[in-house]
């Protein structure tokens, strides 16, 4: 599998539940503004009600960073909804709920598990030109943080407007950063 990192996001269209009505959702809609697009593998599950509440939790802070979520999943849009009215922690939800029945999106970021017909958990960052900056891909049983996901959005910001400048391991906004030199080999 070749990575997908600094690739431009595949065309698609789909329709997510959001804010209380259902709304078209294509590639384009991932342009112009960062964005993360958040796979996972089934509405009215066990690790991913924890997951998307934890990420609902961090939405508004991600939101003040320029950033739009997509969750997605193989489920329809109207499942997407029925999920959203019997689950106090899915109610919190306000970024777009995708739908991906064809797994057409999933199958563009590499997530898809063609024998089960869902997706991995899959987190991918993408700037505003639409390209991958992150892809991280968990096992099914592996929950993921969404502070950590909020860090690596803001190192990839950082990077973005500061050519020639890197994040170091743990990094958090405010913190000092590596301008890479010949001079910096072997010093760390």
């Amino acid at each position: 599998m070749s990575s997908l990192i600094n690739t431009t996001v595949k065309p698609f269209k789909a329709t997510a539940y959001h804010n209380g009505q259902f709304v078209p959702v294509t590639d384009a809609d991932l342009k112009g503004k960062w964005s993360i697009v958040f796979f996972y593998p089934a509405d009215f599950t066990f690790v991913c009600p924890t997951e998307l509440g934890d990420l609902a939790d961090h939405y508004a802070t991600l939101q003040k960073l320029g950033v739009e979520v997509y969750s997605v999943s193989t489920d329809t849009h109207f499942t997407h909804k029925a999920w959203h009215d019997a689950s106090e922690t899915i109610r919190r939800i306000r970024f777009p709920m995708v739908g991906d029945p064809t797994g057409t999106i999933a199958r563009n970021f590499g997530v898809m598990i063609e024998e089960e017909g869902l997706a991995l958990r899959g987190s991918f960052v993408l700037d505003p030109e639409g390209q991958i900056k992150l892809c991280e891909i968990h096992d099914l049983g592996i929950g993921r943080s969404a502070e950590e996901l909020l860090r690596k959005v803001q190192a990839a910001q950082y990077v973005a407007s500061h050519s020639g400048e890197v994040c170091p391991a743990k990094w958090k906004p405010g913190e000092r950063t590596l301008a890479p030199s010949l001079d910096l080999v072997g010093k760390i």
